[in-house]
């Protein structure tokens, strides 16, 4: 015989590399894709900065504030009901149907959190600065400075350790 040219010898060696796939019940055109997809990942974005805990949280809307009056009569209300999803969507419903007026009180409670939030801000954000100034004082003095006290240090250590040595031999 002959050997095969052409499509039939490309298509031996695709059933071969596929046969490993096919023992998972996954089709042939799937798993070819697969393996496309497997050898040019990109590369995971780098982690963002952790959060700070002790950063204030952003102060609610007028709708969240509406909301969490709403959630506690809905529940009176609908005992039966547990989907956070139903509250939810009742919630908006009510809110979209209220007059401005309705909603006027909720505005103001909203308005009076974000006031006291941009204080926490201020804070937090001078607390954060006067930190960060400390820490540059400590950054300008270069490594090899460090370092050399560190070895000045460990240096003098070493001597009188010797002499100690010394005068007990």
């Amino acid at each position: 015989m002959r050997p095969s040219k052409g499509r039939a010898a490309a298509n031996k060696g695709s059933k071969e590399a596929l046969k490993a796939v096919d023992d998972r019940k996954v089709g042939k055109r799937k798993a070819v894709v697969e393996a496309d997809k497997s050898s040019k990942r990109k590369p995971k974005k780098e982690k963002s900065a952790k959060k700070d805990p002790n950063k204030p949280k952003r102060p609610p809307s007028a709708f969240f504030v509406f909301l969490e009056e709403f959630r506690k009569t809905f529940k009176r209300e609908n005992p039966n009901v547990k989907a956070v999803s139903a509250v939810g969507k009742a919630g908006g419903a009510k809110w979209k149907s209220m007059s401005k007026s309705e909603k006027a009180p909720y505005e103001a409670k909203a308005v009076k959190k974000k006031s006291e939030y941009e204080k926490l801000m201020n804070a937090y954000n001078k607390k954060q600065d006067s930190m960060d100034d400390d820490g540059d004082e400590e950054s300008e003095r270069s490594k090899s400075e460090v370092h050399d006290e560190d070895d000045e240090e460990s240096g003098q250590e070493d001597e009188e350790e010797d002499e100690e040595e010394d005068e007990e031999d």
